[in-house]
């Protein structure tokens, strides 16, 4: 019961990262879920669902159909949709009921792929992850499917930026501002992975240099574009005004060894003293940490909220598994900056600035969203 929370909210699940990361790619995703439950998505972490259509459904799943595995009752919906409306891939995935019915989703999407002659894919959510899981399982299928094909590179430098959603980075024009930084440190853009770009512009995902990873649920995709095709990839979102000098050689230098880098975790935060505290997602969180050590002189620890790697911490940074421990660290805190659904938590004594995170509160604080992308930040500590 410890990590039950009380307070503060939880982070949009596996399924809604799945949803997010393909929902610009033309194809058809399929939650095994019952009927009524994309409205959570819809409403809470999908900002485009009003202005860009996407193919994203429920199965409408019923007890009986849980009780009685009645697979191939999805199975003919999914393929009589896929006939109506002709995707260019097929996404199953599932949520805690079919978990635990034993759902055998790769199976499944093998048999709608053969019925169909359309590329599908089972994914191994269940709604108990973070939305991190479900959009890099999701990303990682995509690119093992499709970018199968070597393209050439061009003589100028070119990237691709890998694991960006609206989940991470809200509808403010902050991947906007991420692809003109690239472009203004002389870099061409291939794709990004999965905003703004065609399934067509991944595919052409080896005729970049180097990758640019912007959230933890793009590693898995980049290190099979590394395996695959030699390309380094580098970790690190461009925010205020030093680090993105930082991270633009990082990626140049990326270019001539054909080495990965991980310039967001290329701090220390194992001295003693207070520090400032910042939860989230730890490729953001952890530059933003790094931002505001080079821009403000304040020293910074990250809080992990998620799954995450150990390499993407940096010495003193620490994982919080329930809202206790977040009490605890925000504490032992010189300041907060995190979405404000954690200020509830958070000790009045402890200075709170509030940047919201859309995984985090959805579309409570949408409007108060910042981009924060090679410009100066707007606190001072």
């Amino acid at each position: 019961m410890k990590q039950t929370a009380r307070i503060i909210s939880i982070h949009a699940a596996d399924t809604s990262g799945v949803c997010s990361m393909l929902y610009e790619l033309g194809g058809m995703v399929v939650v095994h879920d019952a009927s009524g439950c994309n409205s959570t998505y819809s409403t809470h972490d999908e900002p485009r669902w009003y202005r860009q259509d996407s193919m994203i459904y429920i199965s409408a799943l019923t007890e009986t159909d849980a009780i009685l595995g009645n697979d191939e009752k999805l199975i003919g919906d999914v393929v009589s949709a896929a006939k109506d409306l002709s995707p260019r891939f097929i996404a199953l995935c599932g949520a805690p009921v079919p978990l635990l019915a034993g759902t055998d989703f790769p199976a499944i999407a093998a048999e709608v792929e053969s019925r169909t002659g359309i590329p599908a894919f089972g994914l191994h959510t269940s709604g108990m992850h973070s939305y991190l899981t479900g959009a890099a399982e999701a990303l990682e299928a995509v690119v093992s499917r499709f970018c199968t094909d070597e393209f050439p590179r061009t003589d100028a430098p070119s990237a691709n930026i890998i694991g960006a959603t609206p989940l991470d980075f809200s509808i403010n024009g902050t991947m906007e501002s991420i692809v003109g930084w690239l472009n203004n440190s002389c870099f061409e853009l291939v794709s990004c992975m999965a905003m703004g770009s065609t399934l067509d512009d991944i595919r052409r995902a080896s005729a970049a240099h180097v990758n640019l990873v912007v959230s933890s649920c793009g590693i898995a995709a980049a290190e099979l574009l590394r395996k695959r095709f030699g390309t380094p990839w580098v970790a690190g979102v461009p925010l205020g005004e030093s680090f993105p000098a930082m991270l633009a050689s990082a990626l140049k230098d990326a270019i001539k060894s054909g080495e990965c880098a991980l310039p967001c975790a290329e701090r220390d935060a194992s001295a003693p003293g207070k520090k400032l505290a910042i939860p989230g997602e730890m490729i953001f969180s952890g530059s933003l940490a790094r931002a505001i050590e080079l821009d403000t002189g304040s020293p910074c620890r990250v809080l992990c909220p998620l799954e995450a790697e150990d390499r993407l911490l940096a010495p003193g940074d620490i994982r919080i598994f329930d809202e206790d421990a977040a009490a605890d660290a925000f504490a032992a805190s010189s300041g907060v900056i995190a979405d404000p659904m954690y200020a509830p938590v958070c000790p009045p004594d402890v200075p709170f600035h509030r940047f919201p995170h859309e995984a985090f509160s959805g579309r409570c604080y949408r409007k108060e969203s910042l981009n924060l992308i090679d410009r100066p930040l707007p606190w001072r500590f």
